[in-house]
């Protein structure tokens, strides 16, 4: 790739954002790192966007796979034409019936009573603790790993006065129950102490790289609640790629739970929404916590018919997704040299995690490598192909499955891991 066009282009990107000019122009690497990011640990959702620099062919001669996340689907044909087809109403009157339909299949499919359609997961979650938790100052137990504690703002305290204390997260999503029952006050209403309300799950587990909540260990989570008198609510975003994963329908998993989120916008590639499902009682109170937050949409049918469709037609392709990713493992294990460390056992879903294990290549710069056409690429492989990854937790990299990315997209990614491996290689070879 060019220098002197990377440099202009990240020159622009950086005037977009409102900083100063450049006093001299960024090497090649630098740039990247631009485009890809910050690299901390938990600063992976503040990408800027991907790369929209072409190799040194043109744009013609590069494919992007954006393994980000399963958040960048986007509606296909058929969704497009339901949006454009739907029957509308106000559904904070309770009128639209696209919405009311969606709501209805919904609950069903969950094995609740009643579910309410939500413009996002962090509203989803919000609303669900502000439901179970009535009186502010109460508490709720979630895995110190857990998307609700660490990526949603904190919402919980800052919005709804609910105080969070956390059990250990394990490598398979789960925690500790001695632990959490460790965790529980008892005494109420002495004047010191908040009021344990909820435990909070959450499957599958995004940190812990798409991990699947074994159903003995929600059941066990289930009775200490019902012991202590709490209620458990379920972060489940993606528990519907738990139910493929596990051949079980999601009332299933989710009959061990009072309440669920769950997300229609990733890996089932709606454009927008989450359904909040419980008992009939919870979602009459969260409309109004849903109204309060800003959430109360109008002639909202034309997202509740992409939602319906991810829901009757998405659910069984996420099966792709899972082989997908384990196609991508197994080749990182396969790689010549060795540079990666990835735990089969652990590749369960659409979510993958691996560690390098070459301590000269940070996870930052294999991103970077990756998501860049390097020298030679082209005429090595045929083409540039840009692969857009994040550096994750614990000197890790994140890679996600999902409808947009087909078998070839996989074999592509994998053509240029090992592309850039070789390359690696190489430079350190040189460096000696």
């Amino acid at each position: 790739m060019s220098l002197k066009t990377f440099s202009c282009r990240a020159l622009f990107k950086f005037m977009n954002h409102g900083l100063v000019a450049l006093s001299k122009p960024l090497s090649t690497r630098d740039a990247v790192a631009v485009v890809i990011g910050p690299s901390s640990a938990r600063g992976y959702y503040n990408n800027p966007g991907k790369p929209r620099c072409p190799g040194p062919g043109g744009a013609d001669h590069v494919r992007v796979v954006d393994l980000r996340s399963d958040t960048v689907t986007k509606p296909g044909p058929a969704m497009r034409q339901a949006i454009a087809e739907a029957e509308v109403g106000d559904d904070v009157m309770r009128e639209d019936p696209s919405v009311n339909e969606l709501q209805t299949i919904a609950a069903d499919m969950f094995g609740m009573e009643a579910a309410l359609f939500v413009p996002s997961g962090t509203m989803s979650n919000l609303i669900a603790v502000m439901v179970h938790c009535r009186e502010r100052g109460d508490e709720m137990i979630v895995g110190d790993l857990s998307h609700l504690h660490i990526y949603e703002q904190g919402g919980s305290a800052q919005l709804a006065g609910v105080h969070a204390t956390t059990v250990t997260t394990l490598p398979d999503g789960s925690f500790d129950l001695e632990q959490l029952e460790s965790k529980i006050r008892h005494g109420y209403p002495d004047p010191h102490y908040p009021r344990s309300r909820l435990i909070c799950v959450e499957d599958t587990h995004n940190i812990q790289g798409g991990r699947v909540l074994p159903l003995t260990f929600l059941q066990e989570v289930r009775a200490v609640a019902d012991r202590y008198g709490l209620s458990v609510h379920m972060d489940g975003a993606r528990v519907m790629n738990a139910a493929v994963a596990q051949g079980v329908p999601p009332s299933t998993i989710l009959q061990h739970t009072h309440t669920v989120s769950v997300c229609l916008s990733k890996g089932l590639g709606a454009p927008v929404g989450t359904m909040l499902a419980g008992p009939q009682d919870f979602i009459s109170r969260a409309v109004r916590c849903r109204k309060a937050l800003g959430g109360g949409m109008r002639q909202a049918g034309i997202l509740a018919a992409a939602g319906k469709l991810s829901l009757l037609k998405m659910v069984g392709r996420l099966e792709e997704d899972h082989h997908n990713a384990k196609t991508f493992a197994q080749a990182l294990l396969d790689c010549d040299p060795p540079l990666f460390a990835v735990d089969m056992a652990a590749v369960e879903t659409n979510i993958l995690r691996f560690r390098l294990q070459e301590t000269s290549l940070s996870p930052s710069e294999f991103c970077a490598r990756m998501s860049e056409v390097g020298e030679g690429e082209e005429a090595a492989l045929g083409q540039g192909i840009q692969v857009l990854m994040y550096p994750h937790f614990e000197n890790s990299v994140r890679a996600v499955w999902h409808l947009g990315i087909s078998p070839e997209d996989t074999q592509l990614a994998i053509q240029k891991m090992q592309f850039v491996a070789s390359q690696f290689l190489k430079d350190k070879v040189r460096a000696q």
